[in-house]
C-alpha cells in the first residue's frame, strides 16, 4: 500500500464517524451532519452517505442468505481529499490611465478592449496617437536624441521587441541612450500609428509605461473632454481566481497546488495556486467576524473563463492524497461500537462476513474512501441499493 500524503484535511476520525452513527441511530436513517470545515462532502454518491447510506449493523454479517441488495467491488487506486472553497474569477492587477498633454479627447477605447504594447490608447487633438508601452518607469519628461537614462532603457527595448529599431544597433550604441537609431524606432512607431509626420521624438504625455497589455475595465474619460486626468481605468488581460481562505487553513495551501475550478455554468477546468497570502484580512459584524487571506489561482487554460469578470467559482483544492490503496464506497462502511468499523464482504453462494477497516480519507469526487484491512481488490462489499 502507498503512503498516504495528508496535508491539510485530516482523514475522518473513528469517534467522529461513531458519533455521526449514533445520531443516525435513533433517527433511522436521517442526516449525517458535516463535522468541521474541512469534512466537506460532495454530490453524487457521497451525498447519499450524508443522506444516510451508512447503517447500522442491521444485517448478519455471516453465514448464506438472500441476495445482497446491490454490491460494489474493492479497487486498488489513488485517491484525494478536497474541499470545495467559494471564490472569485476575475482580472488581475488594477491600472489607471492619466492624460498628461492636456489636449482634447477625440478616441477613447471601449471598455473590454484589450490593448496591447504599440497601440493607441486614446487619441487626442487631430488624431494624435497616446501609445501604451511595457516598463515600470513612468512617463516623466520629453525623449529625444542625446537623453540618457532608465526610462531610454525601456524604450529601446520596446522599440526592439515591437521590432522597429535594431537590436544590434541599439546595443553598440548604448541602450540607455536615445541615439539615432532610437529616433528612427520611435518614427517607425509613429508611422504605423498613423502619425503623418513623425517626429522621432516622444513629447511628456504621448507614451503610458505599464507592466502588461491592458484590459480597459472603465473609461472615465469624456470625448470632448481634457486629456488631464484620469482617463482609463484598466486590469490585466489575465484572468485569476481569488480565495478568501480562513486564515486557520493557511498552512493546508501552499503555491503550486493543483486545483479544479468550478465555473458558474457547472464545467470545471484545472488550475494551480499561484501565491499564497500573508496579510490577513477581518471582515464581518461583531462575534461573526471572520480572517482570511487571499489565495490566488491560475487556470491551466485561460480560454476556458472567456469574458467572465467577477463570477462567483468554487475552487477544490486538494487537502490530502493516498496512493495505491485499497477503496470502496463509502456507503459499505458501517459503524459498529467501540469505534470500529466493517464492511460487509459477499462471497460464493451469497455467504457473507464482516470484515473490520480502518477508514482513511474520503475522496469527495469519486464516493469512495480508502480502507486498511483483510481486503483484496475484486473482492464484492455490500453497498445501499439506489
Amino acid at each position: 500500500m502507498g503512503e498516504t500524503a495528508a496535508r491539510g484535511r485530516e482523514a475522518r476520525q473513528p469517534a467522529e464517524v461513531l458519533a455521526a452513527a449514533g445520531a443516525r441511530e435513533s433517527r433511522g436513517r436521517g442526516r449525517w451532519m458535516a463535522l468541521g470545515l474541512v469534512v466537506v462532502v460532495a454530490a453524487g454518491a457521497v451525498s447519499a452517505w450524508r443522506a444516510g447510506v451508512i447503517p447500522p449493523t442491521a444485517s448478519s454479517g455471516a453465514g448464506q442468505g438472500a441476495p445482497a441488495p446491490a454490491t460494489a467491488a474493492v479497487t486498488r487506486q489513488d485517491l484525494a481529499a478536497t474541499t470545495p472553497l467559494t471564490a472569485t474569477l476575475g482580472y488581475a492587477g488594477s491600472y489607471r490611465v492619466t492624460g498628461r498633454d492636456g489636449g482634447t479627447l477625440t478616441w477613447l477605447p471601449p471598455a473590454g478592449r484589450v490593448i496591447r504594447q504599440g497601440h493607441a490608447l486614446y487619441r487626442t487633438g487631430n488624431g494624435s496617437p497616446v501609445v501604451l508601452l511595457y516598463g515600470s518607469v513612468p512617463d516623466w519628461r520629453p525623449l529625444g536624441e542625446g537623453v540618457t537614462g532608465q526610462d531610454v532603457s525601456q524604450l529601446n527595448h520596446d522599440l526592439v521587441a515591437l521590432r522597429d529599431a535594431d537590436r544590434a544597433d541599439i546595443s553598440a550604441l548604448g541602450w540607455d541612450y536615445f541615439s539615432w537609431e532610437t529616433a528612427a524606432g520611435v518614427a517607425r512607431l509613429q508611422s504605423a500609428l498613423g502619425v503623418s509626420a513623425p517626429s522621432g521624438s516622444l513629447p511628456l504625455g504621448s507614451v503610458v509605461y505599464e507592466p502588461e497589455a491592458i484590459r480597459v475595465s472603465q473609461v472615465t474619460g469624456i470625448l470632448g473632454g481634457r486629456a488631464s486626468g484620469p482617463v482609463l481605468a484598466a486590469t490585466s488581460d489575465r484572468h485569476v481566481v481569488t480565495v478568501p481562505l480562513d486564515a486557520s487553513q493557511q498552512s493546508q495551501v501552499k503555491a503550486g497546488d493543483q486545483v479544479t475550478v468550478t465555473l458558474p455554468d457547472g464545467t470545471t477546468t484545472p488550475g494551480a495556486v499561484s501565491s499564497v497570502g500573508t496579510v490577513a484580512t477581518m471582515s464581518g459584524p461583531g462575534g461573526d467576524t471572520t480572517t482570511t487571506i487571499p489565495v490566488q489561482v491560475a487556470l491551466t487554460d485561460p480560454r476556458a473563463a472567456g469574458t467572465l469578470d467577477q463570477a462567483p467559482v468554487t475552487v477544490n483544492i486538494t487537502t490530502a492524497t493516498a496512493r495505491d490503496v485499497l477503496a470502496v464506497p463509502v456507503g459499505a462502511l458501517l459503524a459498529q461500537a467501540t469505534s470500529r468499523y466493517v464492511v460487509e464482504v459477499v462471497g460464493s453462494g451469497n455467504t457473507r462476513r464482516w470484515v473490520p477497516v480502518k477508514p482513511g480519507i474520503f475522496d469527495d469526487a469519486s464516493g469512495l474512501v480508502q480502507v486498511s484491512g483483510a481486503l483484496a481488490p475484486g473482492q464484492r462489499v455490500v453497498v445501499p441499493a439506489s
